[in-house]
């Protein structure tokens, strides 16, 4: 069985919402990596914003997971590779070389903001993975707007439940 290593960074980070999404994930491990830096910019179809990696003087901190090669295309088709989002290798310390999704330079658009309960997805995984407060505080610090669909609101508060009662 062949894996692959992923660097999750955004709503991916907390292992109940990736195993949702690519059931053999794996944790392997968490790391900054340098130069890289977090924005909520990358238009939604949703019309909200949602993750990206960027060059920057900061860093961005990742999950890296192992998943089944097989559980691949599921995932790129939930994260939009090729609608908004393209795949990038990215050298993370300590792991190699991991798959990353970031955003295409058409699909970023720096006056959106996130959703609520994405935010609160993003803010779960960094808590759950112990990254430092400053750039959690950073986080908590951006903007963040409700989401008119009730429905959606809905599934995704959901999963924040569980992934706060750890189930």
């Amino acid at each position: 069985m062949t894996t692959l290593l992923y660097a999750a960074y955004g709503s991916n980070l907390h292992p109940t919402r990736i195993r949702e999404r690519a059931p053999s994930s794996k944790l392997v491990g968490t790391t900054s990596v340098q130069g890289r830096g977090l924005r909520f910019h990358k238009r939604s179809n949703d019309g909200s914003g949602k993750c990206n990696i960027v060059v920057a003087p900061e860093s961005i901190y990742v999950a890296v997971y192992e998943l089944q090669i097989s559980e691949k295309p599921g995932l790129d088709r939930i994260e939009g590779l090729g609608r908004g989002y393209e795949e990038q290798q990215l050298e993370v310390a300590e792991f190699g070389r991991c798959f990353a999704y970031v955003a295409s330079q058409e699909s970023v658009d720096e006056s959106l903001v996130p959703y609520s309960w994405y935010k609160k997805l993003v803010l779960l995984g960094c808590e759950y993975h112990g990254v430092p407060e400053t750039y959690v505080h950073a986080i908590r610090n951006v903007a963040e707007t409700g989401d008119s669909d009730g429905e959606r609101h809905a599934k995704n508060m959901a999963l924040v439940g569980r992934m706060v009662n750890g189930t």
